[in-house]
């Protein structure tokens, strides 16, 4: 299974910006799919979540809403995470995930597999 983040950078507050996480070696409808996020001396926290098949339910953070919105395409493998209004706070390593529990979920323990992170750095 991997699972590969893209679409991190550099932006300016209250910029926008587009993650993407390419899933392979797993039956993609049948997982939940969530980003997360490490900010340099802090814990990993949960982002968002989107669930399994349609994609129909989805979960954020508070500190996101309204900002960040999460989707998925089931025919390309593929999870989004589209950030508007950005804000430095917003500064982080962001990793997806994936679950085969099939509501949305934020606790770490119930994903699955990981992927490696991408960086994204909002200026002020």
């Amino acid at each position: 299974v991997q699972l590969q983040a893209s679409g991190g950078g550099l932006v300016q507050a209250g910029g926008s910006l587009r993650l993407s996480c390419a899933a392979s070696g797993l039956r993609f409808i049948a997982y939940s799919l969530g980003w997360f996020r490490q900010a340099p001396g802090k814990e990993r926290e949960f982002v968002a979540a989107v669930s399994r098949m349609s994609g129909d339910s989805t979960s954020y953070r508070d500190s996101v809403k309204g900002r960040f919105t999460i989707s998925r395409d089931n025919a390309k493998n593929t999870i989004y995470l589209q950030m508007d209004s950005l804000k430095p706070e917003d500064t982080a390593v962001y990793y997806c995930a994936a679950s085969t529990v099939g509501q949305v979920v934020s606790r770490e323990n119930l994903y699955k597999h990981w992927g490696r992170g991408t960086q994204v750095t909002v200026s002020s």
